[in-house]
């Protein structure tokens, strides 16, 4: 088999395309999660640590006399278990789909009459002496 069609073979699997149109959503949604922490969690749950420390910015969290910018590292914290608990959630929700999506296994199928009639062989070689 060629390069160039083993290549497109794997190119257009399903994993491979349901891959991709997740790394863009990934995208998209990395974007949302980075409004939510830098314009609403971070302002709402920092706020007094910043009035305290007599700053406006997060940025601004520094260790004196380096160049350790902590409050980048909260911000990122921050966003990464909003990030975490957000996959969580979705990810026990599609498993709770997927549990009902799995109905009880059906039932075995009724005997054909072949295996109807071959039992009755069966059990009659049985009685026999």
């Amino acid at each position: 088999m060629g390069f160039i069609k083993e290549f497109k073979e794997f190119a257009v699997k399903g994993n491979v395309m349901d891959l991709a149109v997740g790394v863009v959503i990934g995208g998209a949604f990395n974007a949302i999660i980075k409004s939510l922490v830098d314009d609403v969690i971070t302002p709402a749950l920092l706020t007094p640590a910043l009035k305290a420390a007599n700053l406006s910015d997060l940025a601004q969290l520094t260790v004196p006399g380096t160049a350790i910018k902590y409050g980048n590292f909260l911000s990122q914290i921050i966003s990464f278990i909003i990030v975490a608990m957000t996959l969580f959630l979705v990810i026990k929700g599609i498993n709770r789909l997927k549990k009902k999506e799995e109905a009880a296994p059906a039932a075995p199928a009724a005997p054909t009459a072949t295996e109807k009639l071959l039992a009755e062989i069966r059990d009659e070689l049985k009685k026999q002496p």
